[in-house]
C-alpha cells in the first residue's frame, strides 16, 4: 500500500520538476531578449507605454535631457505620476506630470504615436 504511494509521489516529483526546469528556462529567456517587464500598477505600466514611444522636445528641452541622461532615467524609469495634476482623460492625447526623486517634474503629452516632454520644472 505504501509503495504504490511513493511511487505515484515520486512520479509526481518527477513530472513536476521538469516543468520547473522548463518554466524557469522559459521566463529567463523571454526576459533577457526582450526585457520582459510585469506592470500591474498605473504608474508602471504608463511609464512603460511611454518608454516604448518615440520621445520629442519641445522649447529647447532637448539640449537637457541629451546632456544628462540619469535626468532622462530618474524620469521615465524611475518617477512617479502625479495623477492628481494629470489630464488623463483628455483625447487623443494624455498629459502626464511625472517628478522624480529631487522633486523635479517634467509635463508630458502621450500621443497615440508619440511623447512630447512639454516642460521641464525645478523644485
Amino acid at each position: 500500500m505504501k509503495s504504490g504511494f511513493l511511487k505515484r509521489l515520486g512520479w509526481y516529483l518527477i513530472g513536476f520538476s521538469i516543468g520547473l526546469v522548463f518554466l524557469v528556462f522559459f521566463i529567463k529567456k523571454k526576459s533577457g531578449e526582450s526585457g520582459f517587464e510585469v506592470c500591474y500598477f498605473p504608474n508602471c505600466r504608463v511609464l512603460k507605454d511611454i518608454r516604448s514611444k518615440p520621445i520629442s522636445y519641445a522649447n529647447g528641452l532637448e539640449d537637457t535631457f541629451s546632456r544628462d541622461s540619469v535626468l532622462w532615467y530618474s524620469f521615465f524609469k524611475g518617477g512617479t505620476i502625479d495623477f492628481g495634476k494629470s489630464d488623463t482623460r483628455s483625447e487623443p492625447c494624455k498629459r502626464y506630470r511625472i517628478e522624480n526623486d529631487d522633486e523635479k517634474a517634467i509635463v508630458v503629452k502621450s500621443c497615440p504615436e508619440e511623447v512630447i516632454v512639454e516642460s521641464y520644472n525645478y523644485p
